[in-house]
Protein backbone atom coordinates (compact mmCIF):
# COMPACT_ATOMS: atom_id res chain seq x y z
CA UNK A 1 0.00 0.00 0.00
CA UNK A 2 1.52 3.37 -1.08
CA UNK A 3 1.82 6.23 1.34
CA UNK A 4 2.52 9.79 2.29
CA UNK A 5 3.56 12.20 4.82
CA UNK A 6 2.96 15.32 5.14
CA UNK A 7 3.24 18.02 8.00
CA UNK A 8 -0.51 18.97 7.58
CA UNK A 9 -3.53 16.89 6.65
CA UNK A 10 -6.86 18.40 5.70
CA UNK A 11 -10.10 15.91 5.13
CA UNK A 12 -12.59 18.05 3.51
CA UNK A 13 -12.52 20.47 1.35
CA UNK A 14 -14.34 23.37 2.57
CA UNK A 15 -14.19 26.85 3.14
CA UNK A 16 -12.46 26.63 6.07
CA UNK A 17 -9.78 23.26 5.47
CA UNK A 18 -9.01 24.85 2.10
CA UNK A 19 -8.22 27.82 3.23
CA UNK A 20 -6.07 27.10 5.92
CA UNK A 21 -4.29 24.47 3.54
CA UNK A 22 -3.30 27.36 0.90
CA UNK A 23 -2.15 29.52 4.05
CA UNK A 24 0.03 26.56 5.20
CA UNK A 25 1.40 25.90 1.89
CA UNK A 26 2.09 29.13 1.06
CA UNK A 27 4.01 29.38 4.25
CA UNK A 28 6.45 26.33 2.85
CA UNK A 29 4.40 23.51 4.60
CA UNK A 30 3.47 19.78 2.91
CA UNK A 31 0.04 19.69 2.98
CA UNK A 32 -2.45 16.87 1.84
CA UNK A 33 -6.27 17.61 1.27
CA UNK A 34 -8.55 14.82 1.01
CA UNK A 35 -11.94 15.15 -0.59
CA UNK A 36 -13.94 12.26 -1.34
CA UNK A 37 -15.26 13.85 -4.29
CA UNK A 38 -14.15 16.07 -7.32
CA UNK A 39 -17.63 17.12 -7.42
CA UNK A 40 -17.19 18.47 -3.71
CA UNK A 41 -14.05 20.66 -4.40
CA UNK A 42 -14.61 23.82 -2.59
CA UNK A 43 -17.09 22.15 -0.27
CA UNK A 44 -20.57 22.55 0.28
CA UNK A 45 -20.97 26.58 -0.16
CA UNK A 46 -20.03 26.72 -3.61
CA UNK A 47 -21.68 23.08 -4.82
CA UNK A 48 -24.46 22.23 -3.04
CA UNK A 49 -25.06 25.42 -0.01
CA UNK A 50 -24.88 29.01 -0.48
CA UNK A 51 -23.51 30.01 -3.98
CA UNK A 52 -26.52 27.59 -5.84
CA UNK A 53 -29.55 28.28 -3.59
CA UNK A 54 -28.78 32.02 -3.67
CA UNK A 55 -28.05 32.13 -7.59
CA UNK A 56 -31.60 30.10 -8.02
CA UNK A 57 -33.16 33.02 -5.84
CA UNK A 58 -31.91 35.54 -7.91
CA UNK A 59 -33.13 33.61 -10.84
CA UNK A 60 -36.64 33.28 -9.21
CA UNK A 61 -36.92 37.08 -8.80
CA UNK A 62 -35.65 37.63 -12.05
CA UNK A 63 -38.40 35.46 -13.78
CA UNK A 64 -39.74 37.40 -16.56
CA UNK A 65 -44.01 38.07 -16.32
CA UNK A 66 -45.18 35.35 -18.88
CA UNK A 67 -41.76 33.36 -18.88
CA UNK A 68 -42.95 29.96 -19.25
CA UNK A 69 -42.08 28.39 -15.65
CA UNK A 70 -40.47 25.15 -16.57
CA UNK A 71 -38.65 27.00 -18.69
CA UNK A 72 -37.95 29.42 -16.22
CA UNK A 73 -36.69 26.77 -13.91
CA UNK A 74 -34.51 25.10 -16.53
CA UNK A 75 -32.69 27.93 -17.14
CA UNK A 76 -31.71 29.08 -14.04
CA UNK A 77 -30.24 25.75 -12.99
CA UNK A 78 -28.64 25.11 -16.11
CA UNK A 79 -27.29 28.82 -15.50
CA UNK A 80 -26.62 28.01 -11.74
CA UNK A 81 -24.80 24.66 -12.98
CA UNK A 82 -22.10 26.57 -15.20
CA UNK A 83 -21.84 28.98 -12.42
CA UNK A 84 -20.43 26.08 -9.96
CA UNK A 85 -18.85 24.28 -12.29
CA UNK A 86 -16.15 27.55 -12.65
CA UNK A 87 -15.83 27.95 -8.73
CA UNK A 88 -15.46 24.43 -8.42
CA UNK A 89 -12.70 24.27 -11.26
CA UNK A 90 -11.20 27.76 -9.47
CA UNK A 91 -10.78 26.19 -6.00
CA UNK A 92 -9.29 23.52 -7.11
CA UNK A 93 -6.51 25.46 -9.09
CA UNK A 94 -6.16 27.89 -6.26
CA UNK A 95 -4.30 24.87 -4.21
CA UNK A 96 -2.75 23.23 -7.50
CA UNK A 97 -1.03 25.97 -7.86
CA UNK A 98 0.87 26.02 -5.25
CA UNK A 99 3.72 23.44 -4.84
CA UNK A 100 3.68 22.09 -1.79
CA UNK A 101 -0.11 21.05 -1.16
CA UNK A 102 -1.21 17.92 -2.65
CA UNK A 103 -4.89 17.30 -3.68
CA UNK A 104 -6.12 13.57 -3.21
CA UNK A 105 -10.01 12.05 -4.08
CA UNK A 106 -11.21 9.85 -2.31
CA UNK A 107 -12.78 8.05 1.29
CA UNK A 108 -10.58 8.73 4.23
CA UNK A 109 -10.95 7.16 7.47
CA UNK A 110 -8.50 7.05 10.12
CA UNK A 111 -5.99 4.08 11.02
CA UNK A 112 -5.13 5.84 14.26
CA UNK A 113 -4.46 9.27 15.63
CA UNK A 114 -2.15 10.23 13.15
CA UNK A 115 -2.59 8.04 10.33
CA UNK A 116 -5.26 7.99 7.70
CA UNK A 117 -6.25 6.01 4.55
CA UNK A 118 -7.75 7.18 1.17
CA UNK A 119 -9.80 4.66 -0.78
CA UNK A 120 -10.61 5.93 -4.33
CA UNK A 121 -12.35 2.53 -5.78
CA UNK A 122 -9.64 -0.34 -5.19
CA UNK A 123 -6.69 2.41 -4.75
CA UNK A 124 -5.60 2.66 -1.07
CA UNK A 125 -3.02 5.33 0.16
CA UNK A 126 -1.87 5.92 3.78
CA UNK A 127 -1.19 9.44 4.64
CA UNK A 128 0.45 10.35 7.85
CA UNK A 129 0.65 13.66 9.42
CA UNK A 130 1.26 15.20 12.98
CA UNK A 131 -1.62 17.72 12.66
CA UNK A 132 -4.52 16.46 11.05
CA UNK A 133 -7.60 19.23 10.53
CA UNK A 134 -11.18 17.30 9.94
CA UNK A 135 -13.88 19.70 7.45
CA UNK A 136 -15.98 17.47 6.50
CA UNK A 137 -19.23 19.68 6.56
CA UNK A 138 -22.58 18.20 7.55
CA UNK A 139 -25.69 16.32 5.46
CA UNK A 140 -29.16 16.86 5.38
CA UNK A 141 -31.26 14.97 7.82
CA UNK A 142 -34.27 13.20 6.77
CA UNK A 143 -36.56 11.93 9.63
CA UNK A 144 -37.80 8.45 10.39
CA UNK A 145 -41.64 9.01 9.26
CA UNK A 146 -42.79 6.04 7.78
CA UNK A 147 -42.64 6.40 3.87
CA UNK A 148 -40.80 9.49 3.65
CA UNK A 149 -37.28 8.34 3.07
CA UNK A 150 -38.60 5.54 0.25
CA UNK A 151 -40.73 7.83 -1.58
CA UNK A 152 -39.78 8.41 -4.99
CA UNK A 153 -40.79 11.95 -4.46
CA UNK A 154 -38.74 12.85 -1.52
CA UNK A 155 -35.67 15.40 -1.91
CA UNK A 156 -33.26 17.15 0.06
CA UNK A 157 -31.90 20.99 -0.80
CA UNK A 158 -29.07 19.35 -2.75
CA UNK A 159 -31.75 17.27 -5.08
CA UNK A 160 -33.25 20.68 -6.20
CA UNK A 161 -30.82 22.57 -6.50
CA UNK A 162 -29.86 20.03 -9.52
CA UNK A 163 -33.81 19.41 -10.56
CA UNK A 164 -34.94 20.95 -14.07
CA UNK A 165 -38.51 19.72 -13.96
CA UNK A 166 -40.54 21.94 -11.65
CA UNK A 167 -42.81 20.59 -9.14
CA UNK A 168 -46.11 21.85 -9.44
CA UNK A 169 -47.21 20.95 -5.89
CA UNK A 170 -44.30 20.84 -3.57
CA UNK A 171 -44.74 20.46 0.19
CA UNK A 172 -41.92 21.59 1.97
CA UNK A 173 -41.35 20.10 5.60
CA UNK A 174 -39.82 21.91 8.13
CA UNK A 175 -40.16 26.27 8.41
CA UNK A 176 -37.17 27.25 9.21
CA UNK A 177 -34.52 28.96 6.75
CA UNK A 178 -33.78 26.63 4.50
CA UNK A 179 -37.18 25.64 3.77
CA UNK A 180 -38.27 29.29 4.01
CA UNK A 181 -35.50 30.11 0.90
CA UNK A 182 -36.75 27.36 -0.84
CA UNK A 183 -40.61 28.26 -0.49
CA UNK A 184 -39.72 31.43 -1.51
CA UNK A 185 -38.02 30.75 -4.48
CA UNK A 186 -40.19 28.00 -5.90
CA UNK A 187 -43.27 29.40 -5.58
CA UNK A 188 -41.93 32.64 -7.36
CA UNK A 189 -40.78 29.59 -10.42
CA UNK A 190 -44.42 29.01 -10.41
CA UNK A 191 -45.12 25.95 -7.94
CA UNK A 192 -47.68 25.65 -5.13
CA UNK A 193 -45.90 25.90 -1.68
CA UNK A 194 -47.33 24.22 1.77
CA UNK A 195 -44.72 24.43 3.91
CA UNK A 196 -45.45 22.37 7.14
CA UNK A 197 -43.68 23.83 10.52
CA UNK A 198 -44.02 21.42 13.66
CA UNK A 199 -43.40 24.20 15.77
CA UNK A 200 -46.15 26.73 16.96
CA UNK A 201 -45.03 29.89 14.86
CA UNK A 202 -42.27 30.35 12.17
CA UNK A 203 -38.91 31.17 13.08
CA UNK A 204 -39.21 31.18 16.97
CA UNK A 205 -35.77 32.40 17.65
CA UNK A 206 -36.79 36.01 16.20
CA UNK A 207 -39.30 38.44 17.40
CA UNK A 208 -42.67 37.57 16.97
CA UNK A 209 -43.21 40.92 14.81
CA UNK A 210 -40.23 40.11 12.77
CA UNK A 211 -41.47 36.45 12.25
CA UNK A 212 -44.50 37.87 11.25
CA UNK A 213 -43.40 40.15 8.61
CA UNK A 214 -41.41 37.57 7.11
CA UNK A 215 -44.27 35.44 6.64
CA UNK A 216 -46.53 37.97 5.19
CA UNK A 217 -43.61 38.72 2.86
CA UNK A 218 -43.78 34.96 1.74
CA UNK A 219 -47.76 34.57 2.09
CA UNK A 220 -47.55 37.71 -0.78
CA UNK A 221 -45.93 35.07 -3.21
CA UNK A 222 -48.98 32.51 -2.31
CA UNK A 223 -46.59 30.22 0.35
CA UNK A 224 -49.00 28.67 2.38
CA UNK A 225 -48.11 28.09 5.98
CA UNK A 226 -49.59 25.25 8.36
CA UNK A 227 -48.42 25.18 11.62
CA UNK A 228 -48.39 22.66 14.96
CA UNK A 229 -48.29 20.31 11.96
CA UNK A 230 -46.56 16.91 12.64
CA UNK A 231 -45.97 14.57 9.56
CA UNK A 232 -46.72 11.26 10.32
CA UNK A 233 -46.71 9.40 7.29
CA UNK A 234 -46.08 10.03 3.33
CA UNK A 235 -47.56 7.39 0.48
CA UNK A 236 -46.82 7.40 -3.30
CA UNK A 237 -50.18 7.02 -5.58
CA UNK A 238 -50.49 7.64 -8.85
CA UNK A 239 -46.88 9.21 -9.78
CA UNK A 240 -47.23 11.22 -6.63
CA UNK A 241 -46.85 11.91 -2.85
CA UNK A 242 -49.49 12.15 -0.27
CA UNK A 243 -48.33 13.57 2.52
CA UNK A 244 -50.62 12.42 5.88
CA UNK A 245 -49.94 15.50 8.94
CA UNK A 246 -51.84 15.77 12.22
CA UNK A 247 -52.89 19.00 13.50
CA UNK A 248 -53.88 18.37 16.94
CA UNK A 249 -56.07 14.94 17.05
CA UNK A 250 -57.12 15.32 13.01
CA UNK A 251 -55.00 14.30 10.45
CA UNK A 252 -55.13 15.96 7.34
CA UNK A 253 -53.57 14.88 3.97
CA UNK A 254 -51.91 16.81 1.23
CA UNK A 255 -51.20 15.87 -2.60
CA UNK A 256 -47.22 16.73 -3.65
CA UNK A 257 -45.33 16.15 -6.86
CA UNK A 258 -42.43 16.75 -4.52
CA UNK A 259 -41.83 16.55 -0.61
CA UNK A 260 -38.42 19.27 -0.09
CA UNK A 261 -37.04 17.79 3.52
CA UNK A 262 -35.85 20.58 5.55
CA UNK A 263 -35.32 19.36 9.05
CA UNK A 264 -31.80 20.41 9.67
CA UNK A 265 -28.40 18.91 9.23
CA UNK A 266 -26.09 17.14 10.98
CA UNK A 267 -22.10 16.76 11.15
CA UNK A 268 -21.05 14.49 8.44
CA UNK A 269 -18.82 11.97 10.01
CA UNK A 270 -19.77 8.46 8.75
CA UNK A 271 -17.14 6.13 7.88
CA UNK A 272 -14.50 8.41 9.58
CA UNK A 273 -13.88 5.55 12.35
CA UNK A 274 -13.25 8.73 14.39
CA UNK A 275 -13.22 5.96 17.43
CA UNK A 276 -9.89 4.75 16.03
CA UNK A 277 -8.02 8.04 16.29
CA UNK A 278 -9.73 8.48 20.03
CA UNK A 279 -11.72 11.74 18.94
CA UNK A 280 -14.78 12.20 20.55
CA UNK A 281 -18.37 13.54 19.92
CA UNK A 282 -21.04 14.92 21.25
CA UNK A 283 -24.30 14.12 22.24
CA UNK A 284 -25.62 15.45 18.93
CA UNK A 285 -22.82 14.20 16.62
CA UNK A 286 -20.43 16.76 16.41
CA UNK A 287 -16.82 16.38 16.98
CA UNK A 288 -15.76 17.95 20.29
CA UNK A 289 -13.79 20.83 19.98
CA UNK A 290 -12.18 23.07 22.67
CA UNK A 291 -11.88 27.25 22.29
CA UNK A 292 -9.18 27.25 19.74
CA UNK A 293 -10.58 23.81 17.65
CA UNK A 294 -8.72 21.31 19.37
CA UNK A 295 -10.28 17.83 19.91
CA UNK A 296 -10.00 15.77 22.18
CA UNK A 297 -6.75 14.82 20.46
CA UNK A 298 -4.51 17.80 21.13
CA UNK A 299 -3.25 17.50 17.37
CA UNK A 300 -6.18 16.84 15.46
CA UNK A 301 -8.30 19.82 14.74
CA UNK A 302 -12.11 20.15 13.16
CA UNK A 303 -13.48 23.10 11.69
CA UNK A 304 -17.11 24.41 10.15
CA UNK A 305 -20.59 22.50 10.70
CA UNK A 306 -18.76 19.39 11.25
CA UNK A 307 -17.98 20.89 14.75
CA UNK A 308 -21.52 22.08 15.63
CA UNK A 309 -20.82 25.24 15.68
CA UNK A 310 -23.52 27.80 13.58
CA UNK A 311 -23.62 26.29 10.16
CA UNK A 312 -22.20 29.38 8.09
CA UNK A 313 -19.49 29.67 5.81
CA UNK A 314 -17.99 32.20 7.41
CA UNK A 315 -17.45 30.61 10.64
CA UNK A 316 -15.58 27.74 8.94
CA UNK A 317 -13.71 30.61 7.88
CA UNK A 318 -12.99 32.24 10.92
CA UNK A 319 -12.28 28.39 12.11
CA UNK A 320 -9.44 28.53 9.52
CA UNK A 321 -8.15 31.94 11.24
CA UNK A 322 -8.34 30.42 15.17
CA UNK A 323 -6.30 26.93 13.90
CA UNK A 324 -3.84 28.98 12.10
CA UNK A 325 -3.17 31.34 14.61
CA UNK A 326 -2.38 27.89 16.52
CA UNK A 327 -0.21 26.30 13.79
CA UNK A 328 1.46 29.31 12.86
CA UNK A 329 0.91 32.68 15.08
CA UNK A 330 0.38 33.75 19.00
CA UNK A 331 -1.64 30.76 19.40
CA UNK A 332 -4.13 33.62 20.98
CA UNK A 333 -7.02 33.80 18.98
CA UNK A 334 -10.31 31.86 20.00
CA UNK A 335 -14.21 31.59 19.28
CA UNK A 336 -14.59 33.08 22.34
CA UNK A 337 -13.26 36.27 20.09
CA UNK A 338 -16.68 36.30 18.09
CA UNK A 339 -18.64 39.22 18.93
CA UNK A 340 -22.01 40.17 17.14
CA UNK A 341 -22.40 37.46 14.00
CA UNK A 342 -24.62 38.18 11.69
CA UNK A 343 -26.64 36.07 9.24
CA UNK A 344 -29.24 36.31 6.28
CA UNK A 345 -31.95 34.40 5.33
CA UNK A 346 -32.47 34.95 1.86
CA UNK A 347 -36.42 35.23 1.20
CA UNK A 348 -37.29 38.42 -1.11
CA UNK A 349 -36.60 40.93 0.69
CA UNK A 350 -34.63 39.26 2.66
CA UNK A 351 -34.24 39.06 6.48
CA UNK A 352 -31.21 39.72 8.23
CA UNK A 353 -30.19 39.72 11.86
CA UNK A 354 -27.42 40.42 14.38
CA UNK A 355 -27.41 40.30 18.29
CA UNK A 356 -30.31 40.00 20.70
CA UNK A 357 -33.86 40.26 19.95
CA UNK A 358 -36.37 42.75 21.65
CA UNK A 359 -37.53 39.75 23.91
CA UNK A 360 -33.78 38.37 24.79
CA UNK A 361 -32.57 41.66 25.91
CA UNK A 362 -35.58 42.45 27.53
CA UNK A 363 -35.12 39.01 29.35
CA UNK A 364 -31.26 39.87 30.03
CA UNK A 365 -32.42 42.66 32.30
CA UNK A 366 -31.97 45.20 29.58
CA UNK A 367 -34.11 48.71 29.84
CA UNK A 368 -34.87 48.77 25.71
CA UNK A 369 -35.19 51.35 23.55
CA UNK A 370 -36.57 50.11 19.87
CA UNK A 371 -36.49 51.99 16.97
CA UNK A 372 -38.59 50.42 13.75
CA UNK A 373 -40.89 51.38 10.79
CA UNK A 374 -41.89 49.40 8.10
CA UNK A 375 -39.86 49.87 5.23
CA UNK A 376 -42.71 51.47 3.01
CA UNK A 377 -42.84 54.19 5.56
CA UNK A 378 -39.21 55.32 5.91
CA UNK A 379 -38.94 58.36 3.29
CA UNK A 380 -34.73 58.51 3.71
CA UNK A 381 -35.62 55.05 1.41
CA UNK A 382 -35.49 56.09 -1.70
CA UNK A 383 -33.72 53.16 -3.05
CA UNK A 384 -36.72 50.37 -1.58
CA UNK A 385 -38.75 52.50 -3.95
CA UNK A 386 -36.31 52.53 -7.11
CA UNK A 387 -35.97 48.82 -7.11
CA UNK A 388 -39.39 48.06 -6.43
CA UNK A 389 -39.14 46.47 -3.38
CA UNK A 390 -40.70 48.29 -0.29
CA UNK A 391 -41.68 45.57 1.21
CA UNK A 392 -40.24 44.66 5.09
CA UNK A 393 -39.24 45.93 8.30
CA UNK A 394 -36.03 47.82 10.31
CA UNK A 395 -36.10 47.19 13.93
CA UNK A 396 -33.16 48.31 16.56
CA UNK A 397 -33.03 47.72 20.15
CA UNK A 398 -30.87 49.55 21.73
CA UNK A 399 -29.73 49.58 25.42
CA UNK A 400 -31.45 52.80 26.68
CA UNK A 401 -28.62 53.35 29.42
CA UNK A 402 -25.39 53.16 27.10
CA UNK A 403 -27.34 54.22 23.67
CA UNK A 404 -25.46 50.59 22.62
CA UNK A 405 -27.13 48.37 19.74
CA UNK A 406 -28.02 45.30 21.52
CA UNK A 407 -29.37 43.83 18.11
CA UNK A 408 -31.05 44.84 14.95
CA UNK A 409 -33.44 42.98 12.38
CA UNK A 410 -33.79 43.85 9.04
CA UNK A 411 -36.49 42.79 6.52
CA UNK A 412 -35.13 44.89 3.35
CA UNK A 413 -33.95 44.78 -0.02
CA UNK A 414 -29.58 45.04 0.58
CA UNK A 415 -30.39 43.57 4.46
CA UNK A 416 -27.83 41.64 3.65
CA UNK A 417 -24.91 44.11 2.87
CA UNK A 418 -27.09 46.43 5.77
CA UNK A 419 -26.36 43.76 8.44
CA UNK A 420 -22.85 43.82 8.14
CA UNK A 421 -22.71 47.47 8.74
CA UNK A 422 -24.54 47.27 12.07
CA UNK A 423 -22.48 44.35 13.08
CA UNK A 424 -19.07 46.00 12.29
CA UNK A 425 -20.68 49.07 14.81
CA UNK A 426 -21.86 46.56 17.59
CA UNK A 427 -18.65 45.01 17.59
CA UNK A 428 -16.44 48.29 17.90
CA UNK A 429 -18.95 50.23 20.41
CA UNK A 430 -20.49 52.78 17.92
CA UNK A 431 -23.35 54.03 19.50
CA UNK A 432 -27.21 54.19 18.02
CA UNK A 433 -26.70 58.48 17.91
CA UNK A 434 -23.28 57.81 15.94
CA UNK A 435 -24.85 55.00 13.38
CA UNK A 436 -28.08 57.15 13.42
CA UNK A 437 -26.46 60.69 12.71
CA UNK A 438 -23.41 59.21 10.09
CA UNK A 439 -23.27 60.29 6.63
CA UNK A 440 -24.53 57.99 4.08
CA UNK A 441 -24.69 58.10 0.29
CA UNK A 442 -28.05 59.18 -1.76
CA UNK A 443 -29.97 57.26 -2.55
CA UNK A 444 -28.82 53.94 -0.76
CA UNK A 445 -30.71 51.55 1.68
CA UNK A 446 -27.98 52.19 4.67
CA UNK A 447 -29.92 55.88 4.99
CA UNK A 448 -32.32 54.30 6.28
CA UNK A 449 -30.63 54.88 9.63
CA UNK A 450 -30.85 58.02 9.27
CA UNK A 451 -34.60 58.08 10.08
CA UNK A 452 -35.41 54.73 11.89
CA UNK A 453 -32.76 55.05 14.18
CA UNK A 454 -34.47 58.21 14.96
CA UNK A 455 -37.65 56.92 16.02
CA UNK A 456 -36.58 54.97 18.72
CA UNK A 457 -38.77 54.53 21.91
CA UNK A 458 -39.37 52.49 24.92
Amino acid sequence: MDSLHVDLLVIGFGKGGKTLAARMGAAGHRVALVEQSSQMYGGTCINIGCVPTKALIHHAQSRRPGEEARDGLRTAVGATATLTEALRDRNFAMLDEIDSVTVITGRARFLDEKSVEVSAGSDRLVVTAPTIVINTGAEPVVPDVPGLRSSAHTRTSTDLIRATELPARLIVVGGGYLGLEFAGMYARFGSRVTVLEAGPRLLPREDADVAEATAGTLRDEGVVFVTDARVVRVTDEDGHAVVHYRVGAREHVVDADAVLVATGRRPATAGLDLAAAGVRTTATGAIEVDEHLRTSRPHIFAVGDVNGGPQFTYISLDDSRVVADQLLGSGTRTTADREAVPYTLFTTPPLSRVGMTEREAREAGHEVLVAAKPVARIAAMPRAKIVGETRGLMKFVIDAATDRILGAALLSVDSQELINTVALAMRHGVTAGELRDTIYTHPSSTEAFNEVLGAARR
